[in-house]
């Protein structure tokens, strides 16, 4: 019963967190951070009613449980709790004379403030690091809740050898992918130009997201997933050996409808216009191409994705994409305004290079060094990670990075284990293209700070890291059964 509810609550919220614009605003975030509570919760009980006794470690295995063991073990795991940590101490007020020492700058801005507001002085021997705590503990329950979905995923049982149930999720992350880029065609090129009640927000395609970025982010790990969906199917396990002219006169049904779809997000994300997510795209295809070619064959990549990719941008040229080729030839500008904005960025991280200005708060701290005077408030440095590196410092980010490449390799490594007639393989290769893709288009947007993305970006990783993990390729530890190296 259990098991069916967090089903149901992980499909809800895979449906839900896009289209509630993105989820960037309070309350849709607010809901995702309780359905994640509530799967949390829903695993807990009935972890405890199968294996009751499983959370009373006895006297004698405690020694093999000790903290030091745990974090050789499983580094990802210190990683993560190191990193929580971090965010947490940015929370607490410390003696004013230690935050002088470790972070000047902070320092500075917090006794200014206990001098010209009275709100502040009771204050005034106690600061916290972060510059803006409220916003820091915000996003501090944002990757809280991530965090444990992403450990609830890893752990869950009830998946476990259920390609069914797994199956069923790719084709809630597949459908919902075809939606939004449906929704985001439709109300452009009909000209209604809206987003559901909100009305003039549509320039270009943007599915229920307010952002052609987000939308393109959001995409970008959807299509390379789907894809590896599409060849995970049994029609092209059983037909890899059989000529073109075969496999062609044998496609299925719901093979050709997977295909259809994997094309209309192309066009979908093609007809967002955003640069960066396009050449996010053309290199998910590369990549794929290159790591889903067929065994036995001599070519160097698979034709069957570059087919697909063809195929999407012959429709999308027979449509018109005069408008997507007229903000390439106007990238210099926005170039040059992105790159004033990395200096800027960079700026603040020369001042709060330890510990950062706190999670979150790039809102607050970036107009104090923003050398442009432009109108508006930014919201986000362009580059998701000098947007952290300036939040977390020098050992916040590094703990990520350290996070990421241990993840990473070890997602690498379980799938080369795996044989081509895994089905599996396929999967855990498009979500780990996906994940890459969406990690190039971060380095000039924002993506990984948007909810929706960050639920999905989490839900893959962790999907890719138990198809690494599986019996399959845990069982031949010597046997390369790929070429994703």
């Amino acid at each position: 019963m259990f098991s069916y509810f967090i089903q149901s609550l992980l499909i809800l919220l895979l449906i839900f967190t896009p289209l509630a614009l993105g989820s960037v605003e309070i309350w849709a975030f607010s809901l995702m951070e309780m359905g994640i509570l509530l799967i949390i919760i829903f695993w807990a009980l009935d972890s405890a009613i199968r294996n009751p006794h499983s959370a009373i470690p006895h006297v004698s295995t405690l020694k093999d449980v000790s903290s030091l063991q745990f974090a050789i073990r499983n580094p990802q795991f210190a990683m993560i709790i190191l990193f929580l940590c971090l965010v947490l101490l940015q929370m607490v007020p410390l003696p004013s004379g230690l935050v002088r020492f470790i972070s000047p700058r902070s320092y500075e801005l917090r006794h200014s403030l206990s001098i010209s507001s009275p709100a502040f002085e009771l204050s005034a021997f106690s600061f916290e690091l972060s510059v803006f705590p409220f916003a820091t503990k915000i996003e501090f329950f944002k990757w809280l809740t991530l965090t444990g979905l992403f450990i609830f995923l890893l752990q869950w049982e009830g998946w476990k050898g259920e390609r069914r149930t797994r199956s069923g999720f790719m084709l809630a992350i597949f459908l919902v992918g075809v939606l939004e880029s449906l929704y985001g065609m439709f109300e452009f090129f009909s000209g209604h130009n809206q987003i559901f009640h909100l009305k003039g927000l549509v320039s270009s395609v943007t599915g229920t997201f307010i952002n052609r970025n987000y939308f393109a982010g959001y995409l970008l790990m959807v299509i390379p997933l789907s894809t590896g969906f599409l060849f995970s199917r049994d029609f092209f396990q059983r037909s890899q050996f059989r000529s073109w002219r075969y496999r062609l006169s044998s496609l299925d049904g719901k093979t050709l409808l997977v295909g259809f779809g994997i094309i209309l997000m192309i066009l979908g994300l093609l007809f967002s216009a955003s640069r960066m997510g396009i050449a996010s795209l053309l290199f998910s295809f590369g990549a794929i191409s290159l790591f889903l070619k067929d065994p036995g064959k001599k070519g160097r990549f698979s034709k069957k994705p570059v087919l697909i990719l063809v195929l999407a941008l012959l429709w999308g040229a027979w449509i018109g994409l005069d408008a997507v080729m007229n903000r390439f030839l106007a990238s210099s500008e926005d170039f040059k305004s992105r790159w004033e904005m990395w200096g800027d960025t960079s700026r603040i991280i020369e001042e709060f290079p330890v510990f950062g200005s706190g999670l979150g708060t790039f809102v607050q701290v970036y107009p104090m060094y923003d050398s442009s005077y432009k109108p508006g408030i930014a919201t986000h440095a362009e580059n998701d990670f000098l947007q952290l590196a300036s939040e977390v410092g020098v050992i916040g980010i590094g703990l990520l990075l350290i996070l990421f490449l241990i993840l990473f390799y070890k997602a690498i490594f379980g799938i080369r284990l795996l044989s081509h007639g895994e089905s599996e393989r396929n999967i855990g290769i498009g979500g780990l293209v996906g994940i890459m893709a969406l990690m190039l288009h971060s380095l000039v947007e924002r993506n990984i700070q948007v909810p929706a993305n960050a639920f999905l970006y989490t839900f893959i990783f962790a999907t890719v890291l138990r198809i690494a993990s599986s019996p399959t390729s845990a069982h031949h530890p010597g046997e390369k059964g790929g070429d994703l190296e």
